[in-house]
């Protein structure tokens, strides 16, 4: 599910990858929230703060808020770059090594809580870091997917699952061709499930940071690095088995 690319991607492969990193975001997203009272994921609500916490004189809490858009905006565009240049080169697997990247990032967040600082004695650093993973994750999922799959978006996701169920609703008095109402079929559940997984990421967030404060990221974390491993690895291996088939000929 992060091999293949925008035309050449299932249903069903979108539907794994935005699944698996919703409630990836979902978790991370309400660990920070329940850390330092800042949602990573939460751009809207973050740009939002900053021009209300501005206007109002608080120019603390406007920094913090424009700072936490300002971490994500940059894991975008370094993830952005990393796929460039990827491409560039030919590596199918780039889209793994963003979120191997990413899961690098996230446990070594996770080690210095554990070894050095409670989360809630870091002040802005951890809902940085975690905005600016959680920008490199939207991105790698927004151009793997050709924009149909965003995992931090909720309000977008939210707003698609909407049209869906109106122009489904619409089709009880319009007949549609069969192809395309599968097709709306397959969005609605696509957007349904994502909004879903956040859900549920949220409450699994809520219980393993209560749970576990310290190294509960540390989790999130191998589980992402997983995901990435055993896609660099079949990669790895299709490439292996190309080569073998290619000098036999």
């Amino acid at each position: 599910m992060l091999l293949l690319e925008k035309g050449a991607r299932t249903f069903l492969a979108d539907r794994q990858l935005g699944s698996s990193l919703a409630v990836v975001a979902g978790a991370v997203n309400a660990a920070a929230f329940l850390s330092v009272g800042y949602y990573c994921a939460n751009m809207t609500g973050n740009v939002s703060a900053f021009a209300t916490n501005f206007v109002n004189g608080k120019g603390e809490a406007a920094l913090i808020a424009g700072g936490l858009a300002l971490s994500f905006l940059s894991g975008a565009m370094l993830c952005t770059v990393m796929m460039n240049a990827g491409r560039r080169r030919g590596e199918n697997a780039i889209y793994a090594y963003s979120v191997l990247l990413e899961a690098v990032l996230l446990a070594g967040l996770s080690i210095v809580q554990i070894v050095w600082l409670h989360p809630t004695e870091q002040s802005i650093i951890a809902p940085a870091v975690l905005s600016f993973l959680m920008g490199m994750q939207n991105a790698t999922v927004t151009r793997i997917s050709g924009a149909v799959v965003r995992t931090t978006h909720v309000t977008g996701m939210i707003t698609d699952l909407g049209i869906e169920l109106a122009d489904w609703l619409g089709t009880f008095r319009n007949k549609m061709e069969a192809e395309k109402h599968t097709k709306m079929r397959q969005r609605l559940w696509l957007h349904s499930q994502i909004i879903g997984c956040f859900v549920l990421g949220s409450a699994i967030g809520a219980y393993g940071y209560n749970r576990w404060p310290a190294s509960f990221l540390l989790i999130v974390a191998l589980f992402l690095g997983a995901l990435a491993v055993q896609a660099i690895i079949a990669n790895a291996l299709g490439a292996a088995g190309t080569a073998a088939q290619q000098r036999s000929d």
